[in-house]
């Protein structure tokens, strides 16, 4: 177990948070760790995507093997900023419990990988998945308190979450899931952490789609107002004749 890379994850995290407070001392508590967040995202996104694409191995093939190197670095950065996270969580109150129990499974099954000395490989690849919405998740979040949500930009960043969602989180993530329990290497404990992040997974999906039916729907009722609206401005008044 690298605890000592673990514990300088969660202290650069926590250093990379009171940097953000002092800079942006106009702003609250969760614009900063927001802004953790959306630093973390962009980082372990492209970490992972080198753990699994380009270092190996494959984790649709090899779950269950021993973790390289890179492997544990890659999860002890992201288990320090998820003890980060959810402390942060705790403290303000910020989140329900369906997120709460999702930092707490990812904590589980990345300590248990760690602790384990297995399984890196398809952990990194499910982090991966999970992470490579969040930038988009956060983006969302910061053009609504600059005001620019309800605009073009606004429209594109919710569009690619929702497809990037549902291709990689759920549709890729369907398909590790079954590497993962037919896999003959992976540890039972592992399988089932697996199933409790497929759930989880699911559950967001769900109240995706009810926010993407929703807004679509107000997007057509708005389009067909505009619609009447310019149709009525553009009719011509009939003449009467004497």
């Amino acid at each position: 177990m690298p605890a000592l890379e673990v514990i300088c994850s969660l202290i650069g995290w926590l250093c990379l948070y009171l940097l953000f407070c002092s800079t942006f001392s106009h702003r609250g508590p969760e614009w900063n760790c927001r802004l953790v967040t959306l630093t973390h995202g962009v980082i372990i996104v492209l970490l992972t995507a080198y753990v699994v694409f380009v270092d190996g191995p494959w984790p649709f093939t090899h779950a269950g093997t021993e973790n390289t190197d890179l492997q544990i670095f890659a999860l002890a950065v992201c288990l320090g900023y998820f003890f980060f996270d959810l402390g942060w969580c705790v403290c303000y109150r910020s989140e329900g419990p369906v997120m709460l129990a999702h930092h707490a499974a990812s904590i589980v099954g990345i300590l248990l990988a760690l602790l384990m000395g297995v399984s890196g490989c398809e952990t990194c690849g499910v982090i991966f998945g999970s992470e490579i919405t969040n930038p988009l998740l956060q983006s969302r979040w910061f053009l609504r308190q600059l005001g620019l949500y309800d605009s073009l930009l606004g429209d594109a960043v919710d569009l690619l979450f929702i497809l990037l969602f549902a291709t990689v989180r759920v549709g890729l993530g369907t398909v590790m899931f079954y590497c993962e329990l037919t896999s003959p290497r992976t540890l039972l404990i592992m399988k089932l952490g697996g199933v409790v992040m497929y759930l989880l997974a699911w559950v967001f999906m769900v109240d995706i789609a009810r926010f993407g039916y929703k807004k679509t729907r107000a997007k057509y009722r708005k389009w067909m107002v505009n619609r009447e609206l310019k149709e009525t401005s553009e009719e011509k008044p009939v003449g009467h004749e004497e």
